[in-house]
This record gives C-alpha cells, sequence and structure tokens, in this order.
C-alpha cells in the first residue's frame, strides 16, 4: 500500500492538493498529515478527491471544532485523531505526531514500524534504532507549503511511502 505523507500546510489548500493528486496518480490510497493543518478550509477541496485523511494537530492552533465538525460530515474521508494517532496501514503499525522529539521517542520504543512528525518543515528519512534491537522507520515530510523550507528557494516537500517494500522518497512540488 502507498501512502501521501504530509505536514504543515498552514491553511495552504494548493499545495496540499497538489501532493495528494501527484501521489495518488503514483497510487497512493490514504494522506496522513502530521499537523499544523490549521483550518478546515485548507481541506474542502482536499477533500473533494475522495482520499481518505488522516490528521493530527499541531502547535499552530486552527479552529479545532470546526475540524471536528469536518470529520463528522465528511463520510469517514477525514479523521482528526487530535494530538497524537496510531494507525494501521497495509499491515504496518503507524504512530503520527507534530512534534519531533516526540516522534523520536516513539520511534525508539519498537512498536511501529513507522513513524511520522513534522514541525521542523525539513524533510527527513531515516531509520532510527530501537530498545526491541531494530529499526523503525522514523520520516518528516517537511512543510508540503513550502514555509520556511531550507534552501536558497524554499520548496514544498512531502513523502511518499510504499509500505509493503518500506520505502519512503521525499518528493519537491515544483
Amino acid at each position: 500500500m502507498k501512502i501521501c505523507i504530509v505536514s504543515d500546510s498552514h491553511d495552504r489548500s494548493a499545495p496540499l492538493v497538489e501532493a495528494i493528486v501527484e501521489a495518488q496518480t503514483l497510487g497512493a490510497k490514504a494522506v496522513i498529515h502530521c499537523g499544523d493543518l490549521i483550518g478546515v478550509n485548507t481541506l474542502r477541496a482536499s477533500l473533494k478527491l475522495g482520499i481518505p485523511i488522516h490528521a493530527v494537530h499541531g502547535n499552530n492552533i486552527g479552529d479545532v471544532a470546526a475540524l471536528y465538525r469536518m470529520m463528522a460530515k465528511s463520510d469517514r474521508l477525514f479523521t482528526y485523531h487530535g494530538q497524537e494517532a496510531e494507525l494501521e496501514f497495509g499491515g504496518r503499525k503507524i504512530f503520527v505526531t507534530h512534534m519531533p522529539h516526540h516522534g523520536h521517542a516513539f520511534a525508539c520504543t519498537g512498536a511501529y514500524d513507522l513513524v511520522c512528525h513534522g514541525h521542523s518543515h525539513t524533510a527527513h528519512v531515516g531509520k532510527q534504532t530501537n530498545i526491541s534491537g531494530g529499526q523503525s522507520w522514523l520520516v518528516n515530510p517537511g512543510s508540503v507549503a513550502g514555509i520556511d523550507a531550507p534552501g536558497v528557494i524554499a520548496s514544498p516537500t512531502w513523502i511518499l511511502g510504499d509500505l509493503e517494500h518500506m520505502n519512503f522518497e521525499i518528493r519537491t512540488l515544483l
């Protein structure tokens, strides 16, 4: 199963839609949003694409009540999990949070195949040694809005994840 992993859209709907459309074209069946979504207007166009979106809260507080109302009306296309989410896709256990230090800590537990986080706006894919002697994937998709992204030209980034092969590719929107 392929998934689209995004974060830090900060009320920018267009790049979020662009990433999801590209991910769908590449076979993604679900979207994980690692926080700082902010408001419901960011999601309206994305939900029309018909792919399930799972989101957690970030440190930039938007209208949480409106997000829960949207979830109730979305016919299961949008799930707002609050601060953290435990998901299972393609037989893989996934933990989602916004803060990098929480992501790192949960990757160290060995309880998850994949831990996703955001916040830093810097895309990263790597493995974290865990207490069970194995390794867990730890990924940060950066900012799908391209806000404060590192480099001379700030580029929006997201991650295409292949859960069958456990491959994670940082993608850049042009």
